[in-house]
């Protein structure tokens, strides 16, 4: 033992010696070796990369949440059919219903009625305390679901803990596909944008063409203007459009491959309704696939720039806004950053530099109407984040409503 020891020591203060005698003599050929060693070092992948700049940020950010909240990133994504109205109603109704899944956004018409089942009692007992109670202080009854939310939305989902998974959707006689397979709280900020009937509506970032066909479904578009950056992404929404709406009404539907930051010079003071759901770190996918991941080293410059472009189409969709249009922002990430700070910054910069008031809208009824379907983080200063959970595996996803006051 006593011989290995000192030929250790031997050969650490021989290999310090040759350091030392290296640096003093600058040998090209050695500092050659010592570069290609340093290239051939393995990088990490774009996956991993991910996932060890969430637990830094995202660790600080939740807390004592985030472990739930990264094994179920980790862990496979839950899904919702969003439902065709365009399609054979009764069939698809049927083969949905038969797989025990349930419309959670009819399912909430139920929570609507217990809240204000609760409410009328609360008020019936303190309308006989002898303690008078002031009228703000009392429980409101909630309005009809439909004046909350846009209506004729159809989205079925299997319940909580069930990990089935929906079969793929089959065309009817017309060609028709009678249901969509997307994250459900994809449908979540379709609902805060609460189309009515006739509103002229903007989808500035539509592509892939989840929440521009839910918009469709609401029944309430006078005109639907689709865009995307991207020609080969417009193609793709074309594809989803044309699977399941019928011909005439695309007609309905602009599809254009603008620049999306222009848009408040393009068609200002337009839209009744605008819908911005800005390109993100889209945290999922980042985590599980390597193909066109942002974490990909040649990508560093596009995603430390990705809140600028979220602040700029956020502002120029609000630009495209009538003055008392309504805006939902969201996007697919938890990253404050990227959520409630181009919120807050938006609304600042068009009050300094647009003299525009905005005012942000309280989303909470959307926590309580869905608690049972979502996982629903309980500390956003501005709008509403679905949390990923092992029992309701949606999202992320985060939406913020935003009205236009001038």
């Amino acid at each position: 033992m006593a011989a290995v020891a000192a030929a250790t020591h031997v050969g650490k203060g021989k290999r310090q010696f040759l350091s030392l005698w290296a640096k003093a003599f600058s040998i090209p050929c050695r500092h050659r070796q010592k570069k290609n060693w340093a290239t051939t070092r393995p990088r990490l992948s774009a996956t991993r990369l991910a996932l060890q700049n969430f637990d830094m940020n995202y660790s600080v950010q939740f807390g004592s949440l985030w472990p739930s909240i990264r094994i179920s990133l980790l862990s496979e994504q839950k899904y919702g059919a969003l439902f065709n109205n365009f399609s054979d109603i009764q069939q698809i109704s049927q083969e949905l219903e038969c797989l025990n899944a349930v419309d959670f956004i009819w399912e909430s018409q139920k929570v609507v009625q217990d809240l204000n089942s609760t409410a009328g009692q609360e008020a019936s007992e303190s309308a006989v305390s002898t303690r008078a109670v002031p009228p703000e202080s009392q429980p409101q009854p909630l309005p009809c679901l439909s004046t909350l939310i846009s209506s004729n939305i159809k989205c079925y989902t299997f319940p909580k803990g069930d990990i089935s998974l929906f079969p793929p959707a089959r065309p009817d006689a017309l060609g028709i596909l009678g249901y969509y397979l997307l994250d459900a709280a994809s449908v979540l900020p379709v609902l805060a944008l609460n189309v009515q009937p006739g509103d002229l509506v903007l989808d500035l970032c539509a592509a892939p063409g989840g929440k521009t066909l839910a918009l469709l479904q609401t029944g309430c578009c006078r005109e639907l203007a689709a865009n995307d950056v991207s020609v080969s992404r417009t193609g793709r929404l074309n594809r989803v459009l044309s699977s399941y709406i019928p011909k005439n009404l695309c007609e309905i539907v602009r599809i254009t491959s603008w620049d999306g930051r222009k848009w408040g010079d393009l068609e200002a003071n337009t839209y009744d309704r605008v819908l911005v759901d800005v390109p993100c770190t889209t945290d999922r996918h980042s985590l599980m696939e390597e193909d066109n991941n942002i974490f990909q080293n040649m990508r560093k410059g596009e995603r430390q720039m990705l809140p600028m472009l979220q602040l700029e189409l956020l502002v120029a969709g609000i630009l495209a806004a009538k003055p008392g249009g309504e805006v939902v922002y969201s996007t697919c990430s938890l990253s404050q950053l990227q959520n409630e700070y181009v919120a807050e910054r938006a609304v600042e910069l068009l009050n300094i530099q647009y003299n525009i008031d905005v005012r942000v809208e309280d989303l909470n009824i959307f926590r309580r109407l869905f608690q049972d379907t979502f996982s629903f983080f309980p500390s956003c200063r501005l709008g509403e984040l679905v949390l990923p959970h092992l029992t309701s595996n949606f999202g992320p996803l985060y939406f913020c409503k935003l009205r236009r006051l001038g």
